[in-house]
């Protein structure tokens, strides 16, 4: 099992310290770093950075979306990063969400033709080739780098939730991304995943699958839940992740939370999350990096190879809380 560090969690780490923080996990023998894109920092910006202070951790992108720019502009972005970090991107890639296409002026449609024709242009631009792509959405023309990429296979990692996006991430990708699932629905989607790849023709176990499990540690975990209610409270108001959350069995949970809101905001919506959320859902509070550990096998155990952790800070010390969760881990 592959474990890995998220730095989006709700934090907004300053400056340099993802670039701090990155070295110690790399130190704690975590295997790839990611950094996703919403209205924070740049994922590439912030990972070429991180790639210059550290030599062997990974890089991923959790994720960038299609609407924030053109293929060619992310094949050209992911070709010049494999090039500086020597091969260690694992560039995710999904569609998003209305509220994100509206910031970019673009229309939420389409989205498995689109994140489809998004990825193969990113793929070969990023080999350095001529590209023509006559696509439905997307189209490319006459296209090609002025250089001879040192590392032209950038592997693309697709978020998904739903049986069509998983099911396309099988045929297409080289790894499927799941936020937000717990054990049972892990496993349904690794299945699903890994039949899709069998009946594309491709070998299953060549893939990626990626899970997200948020974790925070301390010894008051009273505090460390009301951190991770505040990140269901989110999710349980959130376009498509609201309905996984009813899917996995908590609609009126959800449902209740998302009243809450629209009656007293978002403050209110967290004290509404009911305590067996946090433990039924995948958010971990717990007092030592070992006891994490031990709640983590029923992920392990759905057929996942990778397994993101977002940490999620119990105090307003963000990044020494980060560090220190950090280095338990590898103690």
């Amino acid at each position: 099992m592959k474990y890995d560090l998220d730095l989006d969690s709700g934090v907004v780490y300053p400056g340099m310290t993802m670039v701090e923080l990155a070295k110690v996990a790399e130190d704690s023998g975590f295997d790839a770093i990611w950094k996703g894109e919403s209205n924070s920092a740049d994922p590439i910006v912030s990972l070429s950075a991180i790639a210059v202070g550290t030599r062997t951790i990974k890089l991923g992108t959790a994720v960038y979306h299609v609407f924030g720019r053109s293929p060619v502009t992310m094949g050209i972005q992911a070709a010049t990063l494999q090039d500086f970090s020597n091969g260690r991107l694992l560039l995710g890639l999904g569609v998003s969400n209305k509220t994100i296409a509206a910031w970019h002026g673009d229309t939420f449609d389409k989205p498995i033709r689109r994140l489809r024709e998004y990825a193969e242009i990113v793929r070969q631009v990023a080999t350095g080739e001529r590209v023509d792509y006559p696509g439905e959405i997307y189209k490319t023309a006459g296209f090609k780098l002025s250089w001879r990429p040192t590392h032209p296979k950038v592997p693309i990692i697709f978020a998904g939730l739903g049986e069509q996006m998983t099911k396309l991430a099988g045929k297409y990708a080289d790894g499927i991304m799941v936020n937000m699932a717990n054990p049972t629905m892990l496993t349904d989607i690794v299945k699903r995943v890994r039949q899709s790849a069998i009946e594309a023709g491709r070998d299953p176990d060549s893939l990626e699958y990626v899970a997200k499990v948020r974790i925070s540690l301390g010894p008051d975990v009273e505090a460390a839940k009301a951190k991770l209610k505040n990140t269901l409270a989110f999710y349980s108001i959130a376009d498509h992740y609201r309905d996984m959350i009813a899917n996995m069995g908590f609609a009126e949970e959800s449902a209740r939370i998302r009243e809450t809101y629209r009656e007293s905001g978002f403050r209110a919506a967290q004290t509404a999350v009911p305590e067996g959320l946090v433990d039924q859902l995948p958010t971990i509070a717990a007092r030592t990096a070992d006891e994490a550990r031990e709640r983590l096998q029923p992920y392990i155990e759905t057929g996942i190879n990778r397994l993101i952790i977002p940490y999620v800070a119990a105090t307003d010390d963000a990044v020494g809380e980060t560090r220190r969760f950090l280095e338990a881990w590898r103690s």
